[in-house]
């Protein structure tokens, strides 16, 4: 495989902040790569520099002729009142008949490719990016958060043509189940460097903790031989009789070289303040009619939400699932219909806009204590610091006025002063977005301990898999309650989106679609014996490895020997990532022999 990218001593720094420090990695023309890292690591830098959007301070960026890079913008760059179909074309100079021949492939129809792009929601724009991004038939693409503000059919649609993709691609994103659908391999960019694992995101992270235990135990064993020797020196060197033995173990002590271990980073941890329990429902809607002066997005709505239950509202983009939040949450006057509220219920709110009423001359601490206050009790300042923290303010951090906040951080702002209201109800509007991997993780795990109530959407799946004890369902000017769980849900739109591209798809004669059969058959074949020959070369090797590993673990344990703890050190290392390819080429096997 072509090397297509090399980023070589690549060193980064904004102002006294450093991003990269030394960082150098090396992407093959086939990668199909998960970015992983937190908030400020320099994910996103990585992708600008290979773009060059922006210029290392040092260092030698190195990009294949053969390379057609692509990226999905983050900008919008539509003309006013331009048609999705006139928009494709000009992007990329394109015939009509192939720009909607590929908008297919996004269930983007006749009727979606005449409408002015600025008509269409947040989420089919972003369809309508990613197409005209493949039109310019790229051979390696760069995604940074391509799956914010995507609704869960479009991701599917993306995740489909990502696994078909010809070609390699770097993916930034905190979604772990997006991740693992579509990569193989992992870059962690972290400490200002630039890690790539030959596993998946779980297999890299399992990995890296398993290595760091191991290097704990190593260093632990090597501790207490170290003390050993020391005691012997020390009771020996001045015994003629013992000197020498002395002075060869003193050589032995000096030789002994320990495991450098990275200090951990500080580990995200939440914590909601609990409120009072009760029993019965928080919210009795009646005959509820939502939308606007002009028009109704949806009416008939009827349904109770019990005291601490956790509901995710679901749905297509530009169904009517803000709409029908902003009502609930007071934003929207109701149509029609009733909301019935449980006694002493306080609502807290969080959208992607709300960050427009802050004060602007007030500091994050300040604004934090004063949420804090609002919830009618007292929480400690450092709880107060530890959120903040959370939420990526730390130290100086929190002594900011929020006018010179960015978008995003505003937002986060906003996420972490409701947390600590002590509201009976929670109304959440994507409260992911802009949070990386681990605080997304952090804050499913202290949502779904929180005692109160909460109505929420996300379009991350593992979010909403491991919050969510019921579902809304918001489709075709209707608001119910789904009668299954969310991973019923998200199988019944797979199987949708797999129907719908089977209907997209252009008639072609039997014997072409014959003949293309045939060649896919052939095609995944060979692959497939690929894949299989790989796992047994592999299997091979790593219980070659296994059994070199015990003895020399056997060996150590008699008597401790330089060059065996070294040749030990190799050994572990390879076996991991040889554990780490097999698995990747076990996935890989099994998803060939299911298709």
């Amino acid at each position: 495989m072509r090397t297509f990218i090399r980023l070589t001593d690549i060193h980064k720094q904004y102002g006294t902040q450093v991003i990269l420090d030394g960082a150098s990695v090396e992407i093959g023309e086939g990668d199909k790569i998960a970015v992983i890292g937190r908030n400020g690591a320099g994910k996103s830098t990585m992708c600008k520099l290979i773009l060059a959007a922006e210029e290392a301070d040092h260092g030698e960026i190195f990009l294949h002729d053969d390379l057609r890079l692509s990226y999905l913008e983050q900008q919008d760059p539509f003309l006013p009142d331009e048609s999705v179909l006139a928009f494709l074309m000009r992007y990329s100079g394109g015939e009509d008949w192939r720009c909607s021949k590929l908008a297919g492939r996004f269930l983007l129809n006749q009727a979606l490719l005449e409408r002015p792009v600025s008509a269409l929601s947040g989420g089919y724009q972003t369809r309508v990016k990613l197409c005209a991004m493949l039109l310019r038939e790229p051979n390696f693409l760069i995604l940074d958060e391509p799956t914010n503000y995507l609704d869960l059919r479009t991701l599917m649609l993306l995740e489909r043509f990502l696994r078909e993709f010809n070609g390699g691609f770097l993916i930034v994103s905190h979604d772990r189940e997006f991740l693992m659908k579509t990569c193989v391999t992992t870059i962690e960019v972290e400490r200002g460097r630039i890690v790539h694992h030959p596993g998946t995101v779980s297999a890299f992270l399992a990995h890296k903790q398993e290595a760091r235990e191991q290097a704990l135990r190593f260093n632990a064993n090597l501790a207490t031989k170290q003390r050993h020797l020391e005691d012997f020196v020390a009771r020996n060197r001045a015994r003629a009789s013992s000197a020498t033995q002395a002075q060869s173990k003193q050589k032995q002590l000096e030789r002994l070289q320990g495991k450098e271990i990275d200090t951990e980073l500080p580990q995200v941890s939440i914590t909601i303040p609990p409120v009072e329990a009760r029993k019965g429902p928080a919210l009795r809607i009646e005959d509820l009619a939502v939308g606007y002066p002009e028009r109704t997005v949806a009416e008939g709505i009827r349904f109770e939400i019990e005291r601490g239950h956790h509901v995710a509202v679901v749905g297509d983009n530009g169904q009517g699932k803000t709409t029908f939040l902003r009502t609930i949450a007071g934003g929207l006057a109701l149509k029609a219909g009733a909301l019935k509220w449980g006694h002493a219920i306080r609502i807290g709110c969080y959208a992607q806009h709300v960050y427009g009423s802050l004060d602007e001359k007030q500091t994050v601490q300040g604004h934090l204590e004063r949420q804090a206050l609002d919830g009618q009790g007292t929480i400690p300042t450092q709880q107060v610091l530890d959120l903040a923290g959370c939420f990526l303010f730390r130290g100086d951090d929190v002594k900011k006025r929020i006018g010179v906040l960015s978008g995003g951080e505003r937002s986060r702002l906003c996420l972490a002063g409701l947390l600590l209201g002590r509201h009976q109800m929670l109304i959440l509007d994507e409260p992911t977005n802009h949070l990386d991997f681990e605080t997304v993780e952090a804050l499913a795990e202290a949502l779904a301990a929180y005692n109160g109530t909460i109505l929420f959407t996300s379009h991350d799946r593992t979010f909403v898999s491991r919050l969510a004890t019921g579902v809304i369902e918001v489709q075709a000017g209707a608001v119910t309650m789904y009668p299954a769980d969310y991973a019923s849900y998200v199988y019944r739109i797979e199987q949708e989106v797999r129907e719908s591209s089977i209907a997209e798809r252009p008639a072609k004669g039997e014997a072409a679609r014959d003949d293309e059969a045939k060649a896919l058959r052939k095609t995944r074949r060979a692959e497939l014996e690929r894949w299989r020959g790989q796992t047994r070369k592999l299997e091979r090797e790593i219980a070659t490895l296994d059994t070199e590993k015990k003895d020399l673990e056997r060996a150590l344990a008699a008597a401790y020997d330089a060059t065996q703890g070294n040749r030990l050190t190799t050994v572990t290392a390879r076996l991991d990532a040889a554990e780490a390819e097999w698995l990747t080429a076990s996935e890989r096997m099994q998803e060939l022999e299911a298709e």
